[in-house]
């Protein structure tokens, strides 16, 4: 795992926590900055990056993505899409 990869890793962690804790948070967490986050760390993968990984971030498929990057790839059902 690249560094960046990492780095999305972590935030992707930290978007699932915070939707887990949305049900009983008053106020509620403020999820648009995690959200540009990913998309700007996405903009700095390199070409050569997983394209699996690229697809999942690109679609928001943030569940997805993060699975992809702890290598629990087959706990993920296609999509909509028909990517595997």
């Amino acid at each position: 795992m690249t560094a960046t990869e990492q780095t999305i890793w972590e935030t992707l962690v930290e978007l699932d926590r915070q939707v887990r804790l949305m049900p009983t948070a008053n106020p509620k967490p403020d999820l648009l900055p995690l959200f540009a986050r990913l998309d700007e760390l996405a903009r700095q993968l390199p070409p050569r990056t997983d394209p699996q990984l690229l697809h999942y971030l690109q679609r928001k498929s943030y569940e997805k993505a993060r699975l992809h990057l702890e290598g629990r790839e087959a706990e993920n059902t296609a999509g909509a899409c028909r990517r595997p």
